[in-house]
């Protein structure tokens, strides 16, 4: 068993993908970095905290990018997002079996601050192109940083999103919601809250991630070559579905909390029975937990 968690971007394309199958795109050979950090005086990377390229998964072509979550958490900058965006425009037009997004990051880069948000919102458009043409997206969340800010939204605009126990997704991160909104809002140094908000456990509990997995390379692996096929139909009624869910989980919530906003509140009111014992489960026990009380 190999920590997903603990290793670098490049780690997890050798381990997950056929062995020797990854060709990079734009290496740290070529040095295409970014514009602006230098400018700050803030060190660069020469592949700006990304890999893209192909490769086969399980035998089949995919096109793959795996962020670098190392360099500067995995912030989306300029050219970062221009090898996401670039990736997905020559899946559309050279058709690999899929996509598949190793993604770790905190956001958008501050350093670049707009850059950094035009890209974004250019990675997410071309997803959803990607999804239009018939592509499967996956993503794959595990890493140290977790998927957070405007890379926690391409995540969810993905057609699956396979997560481990150890994996973290979120809008925004808990120091940035304690720096807004103070302690005692969201307490960032309280790492059991911290999971049981944002954490693989949670997330598929309240079904924002399609499958949960423990912290191993290989149990990644033989959950992306399984979404494979499982291109989701981008339609206004997938989007209304997803709403839906959105809707019912805010109805599961009774009124009345008792002054109660924790997590195991929310698993409590989607019946999940024994809710504050969810920490502890293993991956195979919540995952029977989400089968028997939600019926998936």
């Amino acid at each position: 068993m190999i920590s997903y968690a603990e290793c670098s971007a490049r780690e997890r394309l050798a381990l997950l993908l056929d062995a020797g199958s990854f060709h990079e795109w734009l290496p740290p050979s070529e040095r295409v970095t970014s514009p602006h950090l230098a400018q700050l005086g803030v060190p660069s990377a020469f592949d700006d905290g990304v890999a893209v390229g192909r490769a086969l998964l399980g035998g089949r072509e995919v096109f793959v990018a795996a962020q670098e979550g190392q360099f500067m958490g995995g912030g989306v900058g300029e050219v970062h997002g221009a090898k996401l965006v670039g990736l997905m425009q020559r899946a559309l037009r050279d058709r690999p079996t899929a996509v598949v997004l190793l993604a770790e990051s905190g956001g958008v880069r501050l350093h670049e601050a707009n850059a950094g948000l035009i890209a974004v919102s250019e990675v997410m458009r071309a997803l959803l192109d990607v999804r239009a043409a018939g592509i499967p997206v996956i993503v794959l969340i595990g890493g140290a940083n977790g998927c957070f800010g405007g890379m926690g939204i391409v995540a969810r605009c993905a057609d699956h999103v396979v997560m481990s126990d150890a994996g973290r997704l979120a809008m925004s991160g808990p120091e940035v919601i304690e720096a807004s909104h103070g302690v005692e809002e969201f307490d960032s140094r309280d790492r059991a809250l911290v999971w049981r908000t944002t954490g693989g456990k949670h997330r598929w509990l309240t079904g924002d991630c399609d499958a949960l997995v423990d912290d191993d390379v290989a149990a990644f692996r033989t959950a992306a070559i399984a979404a494979l096929d499982g291109s989701a139909p981008l339609t206004l009624a997938a989007l209304e579905d997803e709403h839906a869910l959105l809707a019912a989980r805010l109805d599961a919530l009774p009124v009345d909390t008792g002054g109660g906003d924790d997590a195991t509140l929310l698993w409590r009111a989607l019946g999940v029975a024994e809710a504050e014992r969810v920490p502890e489960l293993d991956v195979d026990a919540v995952r029977a937990l989400r089968t028997i009380n939600q019926g998936a």
